[in-house]
């Protein structure tokens, strides 16, 4: 049987999943900032964690050990699916309990790949994959561009690049970036 885990489920809870908050009536009530989980390692094949994220580990220790748990949670090739709303959109700046950004970027600081190749070029990455001995590969990000996007760019929706270069520029062109992150580890 495989484990799949909505972590800070709230309100919507996914079937097939054990549901997990702190707070509501989940399938199971935690604290996703308490050490260590109630899981054993390498028994979580699927991890959900939509809108959750950006509030956990206003402390930089407590998010980082909040990585080194879902490493050591879950399965070598398990799919960790992150939805957050964009760094430079309101939906992020105005909600008082959001407490992180939640980037690609900053999700490759995760990556062993990644670290190396930075290592051997010269890069000032901090490679935190090698740092907290975790190791995650991102596989897929989705850009969700905002009704202000539609509106301005309706005919150009769809250029990614566009979007890039623009939202690099004008803050609420992004409203939502989904990613999925896979676990490396060797399989047991």
């Amino acid at each position: 049987m495989t484990l799949k885990l909505n972590l800070g489920c709230g309100q919507r809870r996914l079937p097939g999943y054990v549901n997990v908050d702190k707070f509501g009536t989940p399938d199971l009530t935690f604290d996703l900032e308490t050490f260590p989980r109630p899981w054993a390692d390498d028994s979580v094949s699927e991890v959900q964690l939509i809108h959750v994220l950006e509030h956990l580990g206003q402390q930089t220790d407590v998010y980082l050990r909040i990585i080194q748990e879902l490493y050591r949670i879950c399965q070598a090739h398990s799919l960790i699916h992150i939805t957050v709303p964009h760094h430079r959109h309101d939906n992020f700046v105005h909600a008082p309990t959001h407490v992180r950004a939640i980037t690609p970027s900053g999700l490759e600081l995760f990556s062993r790949q990644c670290n190396h190749d930075w290592q051997r070029q010269g890069n000032a990455n901090t490679p935190l994959g090698l740092y907290l001995n975790v190791d995650f590969e991102l596989v897929h990000t989705n850009l969700v561009g905002s009704a202000l996007w539609l509106e301005r760019y309706g005919d150009q929706a769809n250029d990614v690049q566009l979007l890039l270069r623009e939202s690099a520029l004008y803050n609420n062109l992004i409203e939502e970036v989904s990613m999925q992150w896979r676990v490396v580890k060797p399989l047991r």
